[in-house]
């Protein structure tokens, strides 16, 4: 059975290049009828956060990236991290280390004044360290004892076949002094007990594999597939950050994009079938495979984003966007028995809005009272317009209550006075909404009602 999974660590909020790495895993393993596990790495104690634990829930929950496992904490997995790290150091595979900080960085910058790549040097090394008593106060670290030669070659499902040479990979750290392991330990022992039979991530974990793979190697495990998707960037080639529009998943949320929307529009930064631009959660299960996904950065493109969430509302269903409008902070003091029908009003209007901000402030024109600037109220509302106004509104209250009845007597009122439709639709759109643009005026007077219409043409005519 295919196993994926997602393993942020809880030092900050979800991003969006994490969000698109879940998507792509959840995605694998709902495609292949697999498993998606949620594992949080929060070994680094003093950067991780329950705020930030509580982020990523938050995110993975709206975006509807469910989980069959998990979460599952490293800090709860210690002791299994020691036994495995017990093991290597009985096989030789790895020793102690107590170089300290000092020694370290002066080791480094002796090696770049030298002109070399700066790497632990083994002077711990059970062979370079005969002789050496191992001071008292200093607490060791555990590190690994990389092959000397030879190379590490894997087959990554997005890259294709990568080779690094031993020789460019140095003793790193299994174990922290104070015994937690470092990221490079620790994902191996995870990977290999939670049976994951692919590891999808972000290719910046590219120069990491091959130091995993030698881990798996020393203590004899299967190793699962290996697949590095694209970085994500800015529109101008730099590395995504705050300035592109690199927020937390939950600032889209709050920002009024659907999570559908995010998702689709995730998919698409790397990844493509054919010329689909709009496609649902469903479908991208459906049609993914990591055949299709680009070699190259992908660049972010927040006008595309919101194009593409407003595609997204355009589908979604009136009756779930009139929840999310009714839920919405800036709704609470509404009351929508004032108004019209929430889903009819949505469906005459959503093909306008690009967020659901716009959606809300779309709708709340017809659940506010009317107001009116004193520039349209001279340039639309003149005393000309008194007597068209007063004809339409007496034909209005014996009307058949339907649109095409309502746009008739519109059309009459125009032949009786001789005007045309701007002249009387703009003073109407003023008088029902306070607004200069709505949708087709006649579907505007059927939506909001024969009662509420008449009262707020009686009140403008007799303010004119």
């Amino acid at each position: 059975m295919v196993r994926t999974r997602f393993a942020p660590s809880p030092t900050g909020y979800l991003h969006i290049g994490g969000a698109r790495t879940a998507l792509y895993a959840w995605a694998y393993a709902r495609k292949h009828g697999g498993q998606f596990i949620l594992r949080v790495e929060d070994t680094d104690q003093e950067r991780s956060s329950a705020d930030s634990v509580q982020a990523i829930l938050d995110s993975m929950s709206w975006l509807g990236l469910d989980y069959d496992e998990g979460p599952v904490f490293q800090m709860d997995r210690l002791v299994r991290y020691r036994e495995v790290a017990e093991s290597l150091l009985i096989k030789g595979k790895a020793y102690w280390c107590y170089a300290t900080p000092e020694e370290l960085t002066a080791m480094r910058e002796a090696q770049r004044g030298a002109g070399l790549k700066p790497r632990y040097d083994g002077r711990w090394r059970p062979e370079n360290s005969v002789g050496k008593t191992p001071p008292e106060d200093i607490k060791p670290v555990l590190r690994f004892r990389n092959p000397d030669a030879g190379d590490v070659v894997w087959d990554d499902l997005v890259k294709g076949k990568i080779s690094v040479s031993n020789e460019e990979l140095d003793d790193f750290v299994l174990l922290r002094g104070d015994g937690t392991p470092t990221y490079n330990f620790g994902v191996v022992v995870d990977d290999h007990d939670m049976n994951l039979t692919h590891v999808i991530r972000g290719d910046d974990h590219v120069n990491n594999t091959p130091r995993q793979i030698n881990v798996y190697q020393a203590l004899n495990l299967e190793m699962p597939v290996f697949g590095h998707v694209p970085m994500i960037l800015g529109d101008d080639g730099e590395r995504l950050s705050k300035r592109h529009g690199a927020v937390s998943v939950t600032q889209y949320r709050d920002d009024g994009v659907l999570p559908d929307a995010l998702l689709n529009y995730l998919a698409r930064l790397g990844w493509s079938h054919g010329d689909e631009e709009v496609f649902t959660k469903n479908q991208f299960v459906a049609w993914f495979d990591l055949e299709h996904v680009s070699r190259s950065p992908a660049k972010f493109d927040g006008a595309k984003l919101n194009w593409i969430n407003g595609e997204h509302i355009k589908l979604e269903s009136n009756e779930s966007l009139a929840d999310i409008i009714r839920n919405s902070p800036a709704t609470k003091e509404v009351k929508w028995e004032d108004g019209p029908d929430l889903p009819k009003l949505i469906s005459l209007i959503k093909d306008r809005a690009t967020s659901i901000h716009e959606l809300v402030e779309s709708v709340l024109v017809f659940f506010q009272k009317i107001s009116i600037s004193e520039e349209d109220r001279v340039k639309f509302l003149t005393p000309e317009i008194k007597p068209v106004i007063d004809s339409f509104t007496n034909s209005l209250r014996r009307v058949e209550w339907e649109r095409a009845s309502i746009g008739a007597s519109i059309k009459n009122t125009l032949k009786e006075f001789g005007i045309k439709m701007p002249q009387l639709a703009m003073p109407l759109r003023l008088l029902l909404t306070g607004q200069t643009q709505t949708p087709a005026i006649d579907a505007v007077i059927e939506l909001i009602g024969r009662e509420q219409v008449l009262r707020r043409l009686e009140a403008g005519i007799s303010s004119l």
